[in-house]
């Protein structure tokens, strides 16, 4: 019974996550939505700090 339920498990786990995978990779590299990963790729270059942390840092500060 244990070997029954565990080959089941593997080979029907397996086919779930490449089913999961392919998904994944489809939606990432769908065309509709490099818009919203380009601008998610280009935040960490943005250089708008927030108000609220810089006077934070200058009240410690200064």
């Amino acid at each position: 019974m244990y070997e029954t339920l565990s080959s089941f498990a593997q080979t029907w786990g397996l086919i779930g996550f490449v089913a999961l995978f392919a998904g994944v990779l489809v939606y990432a590299l769908w065309p509709k939505n490099q818009d919203k990963f380009d601008d998610a790729a280009r935040v960490p270059l943005e250089d708008d700090a927030r108000p609220d942390a810089a006077s934070a840092t200058e009240d410690k500060h200064g």
